[in-house]
């Protein structure tokens, strides 16, 4: 089987999309809580910052660390949808275009709101 440039596009954005949820996301929240926490401290000039910090030693700190680095994450996202469409191509069509279409959405949304501050 041989991956075509447009298949390589929808998984690009696919895996784009898949590692902001798992990353970011607020809905995902409870794959990333047993391994890292998400602390918020106020700076001297009042703003706050938010940082991350890893739970647990071992295994658990490894997928703490896995999950809060977006390129980590990324590569492995990656490797999963790739594999999976290899697998089970009819079904992982359609979950990699979903993605791909919210992950090209979320890439228009950004470039919107950038325009309309300046």
């Amino acid at each position: 089987m041989t991956i075509t440039g447009l298949e390589v596009i929808l998984l690009a954005l696919a895996t784009f999309r898949l590692t902001r949820l798992i990353v970011f996301d607020k809905i995902s929240q409870f794959l990333r809580s047993p391994f890292h926490e998400e602390v918020e401290e106020k700076e001297t000039d009042g703003d706050v910052v938010t940082y991350i910090q890893i739970k647990g030693t071992g295994l658990r700190a490894w997928i703490g660390e896995l999950l809060s680095c977006y390129w980590c994450t990324g590569i492995w996202c990656a490797a999963t949808l790739i594999g999976l469409y290899y697998i089970w191509a009819d079904i992982m069509e359609v979950i990699i275009i979903i993605l791909a279409v919210a992950g090209a959405a979320g890439v228009l949304e950004t470039i919107i709101n950038r325009l309309i501050e300046e």
